[in-house]
């Protein structure tokens, strides 16, 4: 068994990428300039319209229809997102801007009276029914409790 290698390429290019040249040439160009042409230049310019970035508040009228739905405004607020969503997806932006504010509105009452809601039930079950439940306790306790 032998072991002699043998070039499949051979000139002034052997090991070389075949793109070698075209680089090369790019190269030059870049160094030198650009060929000189008396042709005027013609320039084409595209006005690419930036996609308008509208909220439609969809995810936190989700979260308010299932866990502040106080008064139904978490579904209502849910309601206006999607006719946001809608409008964003036509193209009519000052419509979507529209929807989407209402839909911001109606998301922060819901939340706030949900929270407000949460928190007095809170308040309520330890001011008022623990201490109640606690003396009725204490008072069988004393009165000879037995079942």
């Amino acid at each position: 068994m032998s072991r002699t290698s043998q070039r499949f390429f051979t000139g002034p290019h052997a090991g070389v990428p075949p793109s070698y040249e075209m680089l090369k040439e790019e190269h030059e160009v870049a160094v030198l300039g650009a060929p000189q042409i008396s042709v005027p230049v013609t320039t084409t310019v595209v006005n690419i319209q930036p996609e308008t970035a509208v909220p439609d508040h969809i995810v936190w009228s989700l979260f308010n229809t299932l866990f502040f739905n106080v008064c139904c405004l978490g579904f209502v607020a849910f309601a206006y997102s999607v006719k946001s969503r809608d409008r964003k997806m036509v193209g009519d932006v000052i419509g979507a801007r529209s929807y989407a504010s209402t839909a911001k509105c109606l998301n922060v009452c819901a939340l706030v009276l949900g929270l407000l809601g949460t928190i007095g039930s809170i308040v309520l079950l330890v001011l008022v029914v623990l201490p109640a439940f606690y003396r009725v306790i204490a008072q069988g306790m004393q009165g000879g409790g037995g079942y």
